[in-house]
């Protein structure tokens, strides 16, 4: 069944809450999305690189990192179509991304090492993310590692306020605080290796 707005919404403030069936509903749904631009992209501009960097690999670090911000407050999401979009962008910087590295070090992709990505493309392989986000009780890793202040703006997004409301009680500008949680959640997701950098801004 196809999600709505008023469900979306739902599952966001679940996931924001620490939910795991939440998380794992929201994996359920935008997976096969997220695989699938991510074959297609590699098939269309790095076909040697299908033998060692799978889709699901792609997808893990994808939603993994998605959990963490969402439930941080990055994303403002209305819509399905906008959490979508969303995905596939991060699928499409952290694509781009792994071809760089291997690019960066003057290696053949046909013989590009099996590196932190590699694995077999195979749906019951996949780690599921919200065992992982939750079991490693990764966002509360993530939350006291931030700054006093970076956290404290990651809680008022967690409790729902909205950028301008957080800007109005901590001073500064709604972008201004929607770029500080950004890059501070940056930093604190390559302390925990996972791999960020998708959308910090």
């Amino acid at each position: 069944m196809k999600i709505d707005d008023e469900s979306l919404q739902h599952l966001l403030r679940q996931v924001r809450a620490g939910d795991p069936d939440a998380a794992a509903e929201l994996v359920r749904r935008y997976e096969p999305l997220i695989r699938a631009r991510v074959r297609v992209w590699m098939r269309l501009h790095e076909p040697a690189f299908l033998a060692e960097l799978e889709s699901v690999d792609i997808c893990q670090s994808v939603l993994l990192s998605f959990f963490v911000r969402a439930a941080a407050g990055q994303f403002d999401l209305e819509r399905p179509e906008q959490l979508a979009g969303l995905l596939v962008q991060m699928a499409r910087h952290k694509l781009l991304d792994q071809f760089k590295r291997a690019h960066a070090g003057r290696r053949d992709v046909r013989r590009h090492e099996r590196g932190p990505f590699a694995t077999n493309d195979r749906a019951s392989d996949t780690l599921d993310p919200a065992r992982r986000l939750m079991g490693r009780d990764l966002l509360e890793q993530v939350r006291v590692r931030l700054a006093a202040e970076d956290r404290r703006v990651a809680d008022l997004r967690a409790a729902g306020r909205t950028w301008a409301e957080v800007a109005g009680e901590l001073g500064g500008t709604s972008e201004g605080r929607r770029k500080q949680l950004a890059r501070a959640l940056d930093l604190v997701a390559r302390d925990l290796g996972i791999d960020a950098g998708d959308l910090g801004g």
